[in-house]
Parts: C-alpha cells; structure tokens; sequence
C-alpha cells in the first residue's frame, strides 16, 4: 500500500514536534509509521492519526481526555496494541507534545524493561 505525500509530511510534522525529547524517527510500517526513539517504538501513526504507547501508569491520562485507541480488526476480532490518540493540542504545541511523548517513551523504556533478557545458548 502507497503511502501518500499527506501521510509522509504528517509523519515528518510529529517527528519534529517531538524533537525535544531526544533524536526522534519514523519509520514506514504497518502502511503507517511507527515513531521511535532509541530503538523503542513509542508511537505509530495510522491513517493520519497520531497513536502514542500507554501502559497502567499513564492510561487513565489518555482515557480522561477521552482519546481513543488504536485498534485493527484481525479474523473479525478487534485488537488493541496499547497507543491511545494523542491530544489534538499536542499536534499544534511543542511544549505540549514534549510532555505526551515523553509519557509514551516511558511507557515503552518501562515495556522493554519488563521483557526478560534472551539466553544464551
């Protein structure tokens, strides 16, 4: 699937918006983007929707918003990976997706600190 001029600058408009918190990229995937820092996918977008990683810690700030989640329909089943919408505000304010980013960079540094360590064998 193409993905369109629009898509491409929307991802390039979040990847500078969340420049203050460190080397933020994108990469295509999923015929969206994930966002990434340091390795860790913290955000993704969709269909021009900017999603951001939510865990027990920060999601309950995301649902009091009343922003919705990613979800995609997998063998008639709707699934749900963990990113809620990003604020409408923080598309429009550095200082304000700064903050949001940040919760969705911890909430993956607190996901890949959960993963066990792989054994050598």
């Amino acid at each position: 699937m193409a993905i369109s001029q629009e898509e491409k600058e929307f991802a390039a408009h979040v990847v500078d918006l969340s420049q203050t918190i460190g080397p933020v990229y994108s990469k295509r995937m999923f015929g969206g983007f994930g966002i990434f820092l340091e390795g860790l996918m913290f955000g993704l977008i969709a269909d021009n929707v900017y999603y951001i990683k939510v865990d027990d810690e920060t999601r309950h700030e995301f649902e009091e918003l009343g922003l919705q989640p990613f979800t995609y329909d997998k063998s008639g089943k709707k699934m749900h990976l963990g990113y809620l919408q990003a604020p409408e505000e923080a598309m429009e304010n550095i200082e304000v997706m700064s903050a949001w980013a940040n919760k969705g960079f911890g909430a993956a540094l607190r996901a890949a600190a959960r993963k066990k360590p792989k054994k050598k064998k």
